[in-house]
Formats: C-alpha cells, sequence, structure tokens
C-alpha cells in the first residue's frame, strides 16, 4: 500500500510555440480537490510560471512541482472533441487534436486499475525513457513521489497561444523539456490521458470555501 496515495484521473497536453514558450495544460475532472484545471509554463528564458486557482490547489501543485512564480488565476478549460480552449488569466490558447494513432488505440485498452499500478507504470517507464526528458514515474519536490499511467494519446497539431494578448507563435516541439519535475512533456506536442499517482509526507486536503490570493 502506497503511504498518502491520492488519485487525479484527467488529461494532460504539452505544447511549444516559435517564440519559445512550452504549455503544459493539467485538466483534472477527478481528483482530490474536485474538478480543476492548471496550467505550467515555461518561458524562453527559463522562467517557469504556475497559473492555478487559488486556495489549496495552487499551495498543492507548488509544493509538488518547482516554479519561479505562482499566479492564482481562474484556470477554465472547454474541451469539445479535438478542439480545446484554455484560458487562465494572461494566457488563452487554443489547440486541436489529430487522430488517434496507433499508439493511442493500443493505450485505450489498459483499464485505470492496471495503468495506475506501480509496477505497470515501472514497466512503461522503459519505452518512456526513449524519449528526451520523457518520465512516467519518479521523484517529485517537497518529499513527494507521482506515476504517471497512461491510457491514451493524440498529438496536437494545431495551437494558438498568446500572452498578455502577444502572440506566442505557431506549434512548436516541446524543445527544450520543460523543468517542473522529474520529468518533462513529449517533445512531440501531445495530448495525454492519464491517471496521475501522487505519494508523499501528507496527503492533500480538500480546497477551502473561500479563495485566495498567493
Amino acid at each position: 500500500m502506497v503511504r498518502n496515495a491520492q488519485r487525479f484521473h484527467g488529461w494532460i497536453a504539452g505544447v511549444g510555440t516559435s517564440s519559445g514558450t512550452r504549455i503544459v495544460l493539467g485538466h483534472w475532472p477527478r481528483s482530490p480537490f474536485g474538478p480543476f484545471s492548471d496550467v505550467m509554463l515555461e518561458r524562453a528564458d527559463g522562467q517557469r510560471l504556475l497559473l492555478a486557482p487559488a486556495g489549496r490547489i495552487a499551495d498543492f501543485v507548488a509544493a509538488v512541482y518547482r516554479f519561479d512564480r505562482v499566479l492564482a488565476v481562474p484556470v477554465e478549460v472547454d474541451a469539445a472533441r479535438r478542439h480545446w480552449q484554455v484560458a487562465a488569466g494572461p494566457l488563452r490558447m487554443r489547440f486541436t487534436t489529430g487522430r488517434r494513432g496507433g499508439l493511442g488505440l493500443l493505450l485505450r485498452c489498459v483499464p485505470a486499475p492496471l495503468a495506475a499500478r506501480p509496477a505497470w507504470v515501472a514497466l512503461t517507464d522503459i519505452s518512456a525513457r526513449l524519449m528526451p526528458g520523457v518520465r512516467t514515474r519518479g521523484s517529485a519536490g517537497g518529499g513527494y513521489r507521482e506515476w504517471y499511467g497512461v491510457r491514451d494519446l493524440r498529438r496536437i497539431t494545431a495551437v494558438e497561444a498568446s500572452w498578455e494578448g502577444r502572440d506566442l507563435g505557431p506549434l512548436a516541439p516541446v524543445d527544450p523539456p520543460v523543468r517542473f519535475g522529474f520529468g518533462s512533456a513529449p517533445r512531440t506536442p501531445a495530448l495525454v490521458r492519464v491517471v496521475t499517482t501522487v505519494a508523499g509526507p501528507r496527503a492533500p486536503s480538500p480546497p477551502a470555501s473561500g479563495r485566495r490570493g498567493l
């Protein structure tokens, strides 16, 4: 039994832009905090930012990962099949996914309970390491450990993104790898369905009824 293990069911989208900004969206319909979304963004100069709802959600994500700046803002995601829209403070993003490939079809066959098992994640980590910077398990910040159980995969074929109204440019590889935690999103922009397990010194508490800034 993994001590203080918490499960997050949802999607992770990783994209690069021609400006050098790389963006990782986490969209979690099921989590210990209830439904929420967050954005991790790394600029071309290496500055790492977190955009997350205020309160314990932002506190928890900032404790597990490493950032230079945290912005407590509403994060709204509208997912309509292949077309996703994101509004998070100064960030606006729209992206489109392509058809599911052979790997995505295989991953869809993996049941959620199996995908979340540490032994299965350890097995998939062997192949994941063939992609620069990509890991499916490792040590996160604050004494936390994580496992990513992948259940689906689609390539992202187009993105429109802006920061404070300034266009970030067209789709590009996630290169260099982002440095929020122990691993990066794949170099090829992709939308991945995952069961994420986070284990650490304490279990995350449910969010407070009110919201606060950081």
